[in-house]
């Protein structure tokens, strides 16, 4: 079988990530009340190892995937760009190549979306998107176990997106023109998404709407999503924060969206810049469900990297 790399939700594609979920659904249901780091009962990855590559920090990634890979009997190491050869000038592909033949696959958190497709061109294991900053679908693959958790339905659903055009957003968009669902994006001008991933979400049957107007795209949602509006790295944030402060999720903005509508936030939040005290805390909002999901999603990943699903 070739090689399984996970660095977009494309590579992948419906029936696969339809089956990640449902996975995903019947291994949490069946670990209720268990330890944390019990096996499942299948335990179906003993005896393999996940090398987890850190360019960026990580706390629901990083231990997510580490939790992931002991409930399924497995086990995993960590690298950073401090304590390995890639911060004195190791190349990607020889990084890459070494650690195929010391672990069973590799999970990169990363800046740049070229190096976790160098790593996947020069493995000989699985590779796993952890984060670049094009896009991040271990997340959206929580996101939608935490919709259909809260009996939203993947297609038809109106969800709608605030802020930032960013990496989470992209790996949204993906999901949408997969599982056809429609996508409103609230963003200040200047910060729309990659083009690249609403033309592609329309051309799958989404429907992407663009607007400046937080309020018009709130209307009648079913979802609310947000993200962090300065990410890691990035300059001008005082720039940045004045043009998105209209559009926070506060509670105007969600009482616009269906009575039954969730928050999504895939965290870290600054509560009081891109979402307020009173929905972030409020009954909404759904997002430490969504941080759980985290294992369960990288659980189900995992074992499709491995040809498992």
């Amino acid at each position: 079988m070739a090689v399984r790399h996970f660095l977009d939700l494309s590579d992948a594609g419906t029936d696969a990530l339809a089956a990640m979920i449902d996975d995903a659904q019947q291994r949490k249901a069946a670990r209720c009340e268990w330890p944390r780091g019990k096996a499942d009962a299948d335990a179906p990855l003993a005896g393999h190892v996940l090398a987890m590559v850190f360019e960026k920090n990580s706390t629901r990634t990083r231990v997510s995937f580490d939790i992931a890979m002991r409930q399924l009997g497995g086990s995993t190491l960590v690298l950073d760009s401090v304590s390995s050869q890639l911060g004195r000038g190791e190349s990607i592909a020889d990084t890459a190549r070494v650690l195929s033949r010391m672990a069973d696959a590799i999970m990169l958190r990363t800046d740049d979306h070229a190096k976790a497709e160098e790593m996947a061109r020069h493995a000989s294991v699985p590779v796993i998107n952890g984060l670049t900053d094009r896009s991040h679908p271990c997340q959206i693959v929580a996101d939608l176990l935490t919709v259909i958790e809260h009996g939203k339905p993947l297609p038809g659903l109106e969800l709608a997106w605030f802020g930032d055009g960013n990496n989470v957003l992209h790996s949204i968009l993906e999901a949408a023109g997969l599982f056809k669902f429609n996508v409103r994006v609230a963003t200040p001008p200047g910060y729309e998404p990659d083009g690249k991933f609403v033309e592609a979400a329309r051309a799958n049957g989404a429907q992407i709407r663009l607007t400046n107007d937080a309020a018009e795209a709130a209307e009648g949602a079913d979802i609310l999503v947000t993200d962090t509006w300065v990410s890691m790295g990035q300059e001008h944030a005082e720039a940045k924060l004045a043009a998105m402060a209209p559009f926070q999720v506060d509670e105007a903005l969600m009482a616009r969206a269906k009575p039954e509508a969730r928050f999504l936030h895939c965290l870290p939040a600054h509560v009081g810049e891109e979402v307020s005290e009173g929905v972030f805390e409020g009954p909404q909002a759904v997002v430490f469900d969504e941080a759980e999901n985290r294992i369960h999603a990288q659980k189900s990943v995992l074992l499709w990297c491995f040809g498992k699903l």
